[in-house]
């Protein structure tokens, strides 16, 4: 059977408007005056005052306000304003179509932010359309006749589609044998309406069902509808960066350029719903919502958990904030991972780091170094200058350590008076020259309290991780470099030594 048949089998199809069966009949005429449709739309002076005002707003930013339905058709031309009319009629005609429990106005504002994004998406795209808006507005009205014919099944439809959470016109095919969508488009061609509308809202739910000439103007409102779920339902984060790939991929746009869209969307609906006498309600910029998420963020003094989970707290309609606020994360983290005396990574992003270099070295092959070393007789500095003075010292060797290391490098503070480096691409000859020259650098390094110099020597220690040695775990890395720091200080302090990783004590070097 035919959606068609289907369709009429399920309910009975509304009447068009009477208003816009003059505007269409008179249209269609080849001789049709622009006087003769402005005498159609002035017959009716509430649609004329919303008319005006829509003309006059940012969406198509006139050099000069127009103060007549003759000067609009002057300046924008018949179909623009043909379409704009329709929008208005059908939409009055349709306004009363929900029943209890149905968000009518939540349905419109969304539908006039589809209309909009249309719009401003073909023209970001160089397709500019003249049916753009009205078939953005229009492409869902087969939502409102479902609900109307029958609020509980469909009640129980949208239920089901939440709980399995799969698009509403999966369900609605299963129910009905048709989704709102075909629904939608039978009614607007009954009515008269061009395939350049009724073609895209057939298909705007699945454009990859198109090709051939209205691909592309199937998209343009498969994208509207994307945009405008961005602003009205959940998870904003997610859809926003599948918008940004899918406009960078198809259209070549860039990241700035599809967020500046995505702005331009909310700032020119909340004006366009004032004309459809809509409440904007808390609708703002995608832009504006991060700032504002950003300054919640510097308030708080939280762990990055704690923040995620209570901007989530704050923002229902921001469930995924992690991917916008990338870069504060970033910060949050940097100073979780650093040692709050010295400045150098701490124990824990050490950690971290040896288990990526394995990784590394497991995947790729090579090689990386660690090595360690520990301050001889630091107990006495602490006891003889005191601890302020210990960690002045502490700080100068960390200092010295961090101007010694290629950028590559990692310098940790281990705890205590305990340091790592680890040393990416390293081989043994490498670790070698490096930790002698270190050892070098801390023992002439001098600091100076009260006229009386301070200086300290290290004992050192450390191993090499290649590829041959995959098979050993993080713990024997550590230990192995760990012992041979204090195979130093057992021979005498004030030297470096290296173990293999599979050897003993006796297999080392020494220096």
């Amino acid at each position: 059977m035919t959606i068609e048949g289907l369709i009429s089998q399920r309910l009975r199809l509304p009447s068009p408007p009477a208003i816009a069966v003059k505007i269409l009949e008179a249209v269609k005429q080849d001789n049709v005056s622009m006087g003769q449709l402005a005498d159609i739309i002035a017959s009716d002076p509430a649609l004329t005052a919303r008319l005006l005002k829509i003309a006059n707003s940012s969406m198509y930013s006139l050099r000069y306000p127009v103060a007549s339905i003759d000067k609009a058709l002057t300046v924008l031309g018949v179909n623009v304003l043909k379409n704009i009319a329709l929008s208005f009629v059908i939409s009055e005609e349709l306004r009363g179509c929900g029943e209890e429990g149905f968000d009518i106005d939540y349905f419109w504002r969304r539908a006039v932010t589809m209309a909009v994004a249309a719009e401003l998406v073909a023209k970001f795209v160089g397709q500019p359309n003249d049916e753009a808006f009205v078939t953005g507005l229009v492409a869902d009205i087969g939502i409102l006749l479902l609900q109307r014919d029958d609020p509980v099944v469909y009640r129980e439809l949208l239920d089901e589609h939440c709980r399995r959470d799969v698009p509403v016109s999966v369900v609605e095919k299963e129910r009905f044998g048709f989704d709102h969508a075909e629904l939608t488009a039978t009614l607007l061609a009954n009515w008269g309406l061009p395939d350049k509308v009724t073609v895209p809202v057939r298909f705007h739910h699945a454009p990859a069902e198109v090709q051939g000439k209205w691909q592309d103007t199937v998209e343009v409102v498969h994208l509207a509808d994307q945009l405008s779920a961005i602003y009205h339902g959940s998870d904003m984060g997610r859809k926003v960066s599948e918008l940004q790939a899918l406009m960078t991929s198809r259209f070549g746009l860039s990241q700035p350029a599809v967020t500046m869209l995505v702005d331009s969307v909310a700032e020119k609906a909340r004006e366009v719903f004032a004309s459809f006498d809509l409440e904007p309600g808390e609708m703002m910029p995608y832009s504006q919502m991060l700032e504002e998420a950003n300054e919640e963020l510097r308030e708080m003094n939280l762990s990055c958990e704690q923040l995620v989970m209570e901007l989530k707290q704050a923002r229902e309609r921001s469930e995924r904030l992690a991917g916008e606020l990338r870069q504060t994360n970033t910060r949050l983290r940097e100073l979780v991972l650093r040692d709050g005396l010295t400045g150098l990574y701490n124990h824990r992003y050490f950690q971290e780091m040896v288990d990526h270099e394995i990784e590394r070295v497991r995947r790729y092959g090579g090689c990386f170094s660690l090595l360690m070393f520990d301050l001889d007789h630091f107990k006495a500095v602490n006891d003889r200058f005191g601890h302020p003075v210990g960690d002045l010292v502490l700080k100068n060797i960390a200092e010295a350590t961090v101007a010694a290391v290629r950028a590559s490098d990692i310098v940790a503070r281990y705890g205590g008076e305990e340091f790592a480096v680890i040393l990416p691409h390293a081989d043994s000859a490498g670790l070698r020259v490096f930790a002698e020259r270190l050892r070098r650098t801390i023992e002439s390094l001098a600091t100076e309290i009260g006229g009386e110099k301070i200086r300290v020597t290290v004992s050192l220690g450390g191993t090499v991780f290649e590829a041959g040695s995959s098979h050993l775990e993080k713990l024997t890395v550590i230990d192995t470099a760990d012992r041979a720091l204090y195979q130093s200080k057992a021979l005498g302090r004030n030297r470096v030594t290296i173990f293999p990783l599979e050897g003993s004590r006796r297999n080392g070097t020494e220096h």
